[in-house]
């Protein structure tokens, strides 16, 4: 229950094939309707960027309302949401059905889909959002393409700053020789029959950063999975579209839910879940195609058939029961509950998880990282970025534990350089990519 409805929160599909939605007009008379609600309220000051920057806007304009700031002056408001959608699930009293029917986040979409058919978007940009080719081609020189963008290459990083727009001290992600469908067609580990939830049988989805960046994560996550007796395929079809979502591009995101859409059908006609690998991920699947394809049957029966990895062995855990052989980790467990987990309205399934090892010792962290996808890595976000998380980056330096971990992996990078920015005596936790993989160690797999 929320502040102003008594009714649970719902959310409209977008109209993104309505001409209106991208008349300039309307969109300008629905920001400043928006804004205005969001200016009397200011529950939101702490979540991101977006909201102080709008409030200084409002506060430091004529006459300190809405109506003496131009609208030429919503873009830095804009440019600050990363897409978490932390505002509309926790914050905002005033969300559909409530009759307000705030938005906040798919208002700045409808933004950026304006700019994108105005063709605003920087080619650099439109590029870097096109991961399956670029995970193409970077894997077959992927010694190259790591050396290029590592953080001590200057020379390149100042090219790629020039050029991509990418700040010279983020941490970019590696790419791998070998992608997780490649590894994947060797063949699934043995099932673990004598296993209690033996006879389910899942999809792993594997997105484009497990199959082009982190392919062990998906390995541990099949190990995991096939100790509990979950015969598994992986399947890739093509990206989930976040990338291409944080820049507008509906159209291109709706193209690819309708390959992924197609090519899984199968799959769930034959009795599979259908589990993503990466929370943003799992989060397009599960809420955002259906609103961008509310007709489509094929994505409605995905979204009803997908789970995040931690809400599907949590599952198990609680329906079955979990296979034997679970030992102690050794040392304490900061989890970092990304943004886009807590966007599926799940509850804290990574942490559930976790607390299933025995004398496990978990530490919560509920706060954005700051990282917000690949509006992270931007030369003109990076500092931002660090100041957003700068309290989990301290929550996970002093935590005293010896892992930290986030659903979300790109997160977890950014966590540890802002755990590196504060500096201090205490001992760095070691960074876990995702928590799967601290289930797998306590099975004994890849120790």
């Amino acid at each position: 229950m929320r502040e102003g409805s008594l009714e649970a929160p719902t959310r409209h599909p977008l109209a993104w094939q309505d001409p209106d939605f991208y008349d300039e007009a309307k969109l300008d008379a629905e920001l400043r309707r928006v804004f205005d609600i969001c200016h009397g309220c200011r529950r939101c000051f702490n979540l991101c960027d977006s909201f102080p920057r709008l409030f200084d806007l409002i506060d430091a304009s004529k006459s300190g309302e809405l109506d003496t700031v131009e609208s030429k002056d919503f873009a830095p408001v804009v440019d600050a949401c990363t897409l978490c959608d932390m505002c509309y699930m926790t914050k905002c009293p005033y969300v559909p059905p409530h009759a307000f029917n705030v938005d906040f986040p798919h208002l700045m979409l409808r933004y950026r889909a304006v700019e994108a058919k105005q063709g605003a978007l920087p080619r650099a940009d439109r590029e870097l959002a096109q991961t399956d080719r670029n995970g193409k081609l970077a894997s077959l020189a992927a010694p190259i393409a790591n050396w290029a963008t590592d953080r001590a290459n200057t020379r390149t990083r100042k090219l790629l700053d020039k050029f991509a727009g990418l700040h010279p001290e983020a941490e970019l992600p590696d790419y791998t020789t070998r992608s997780f469908t490649a590894r994947a067609k060797a063949g699934p580990p043995s099932v673990n029959e004598d296993a209690p939830a033996y006879g389910r049988k899942a999809v792993l989805y594997a997105t484009c950063y497990v199959n082009y960046n982190d392919p062990d994560l998906g390995v541990a996550t099949q190990a995991v999975l096939a100790r509990n007796g979950v015969q598994t395929e992986v399947v890739y079809p093509a990206c989930c579209g976040m990338p291409l979502l944080e820049q507008g591009r509906i159209d291109k995101v709706a193209d690819n839910a309708r390959i992924v859409a197609g090519e899984l059908r199968g799959w769930i006609d034959k009795g599979y879940d259908v589990i993503a690998l990466v929370p943003s991920c799992a989060l397009m699947l599960k809420s955002e195609w259906p609103l961008i394809l509310p007709d489509d049957a094929d994505v409605k029966r995905l979204s009803a058939a997908t789970y995040d990895i931690s809400e599907y062995v949590v599952d198990i855990a609680r329906k079955e029961g979990l296979a034997p052989g679970l030992q102690p980790v050794g040392g304490g467990m900061a989890v970092h509950m990304a943004c886009h987990a807590r966007a599926q309205n799940m509850g804290q399934k990574a942490a559930e998880m976790l607390r299933l090892l025995p004398e496990a010792d978990v530490q919560v962290i509920e706060r954005c990282s700051g990282h917000g996808g690949a509006w992270g890595f931007k030369t003109a976000n990076f500092p931002t970025a660090l100041k957003v998380g700068r309290p989990v980056a301290r929550q996970a330096r002093d935590s005293g534990k010896s892992f930290v971990t986030s659903e979300c992996p790109l997160a977890g990078v950014h966590i540890m350089q802002g755990i590196d920015k504060l500096g201090g005596d205490a001992a760095k936790p070691e960074r876990v990519t995702h928590p799967i993989q601290l289930l797998a160690r306590a099975y004994g797999i890849g120790a």
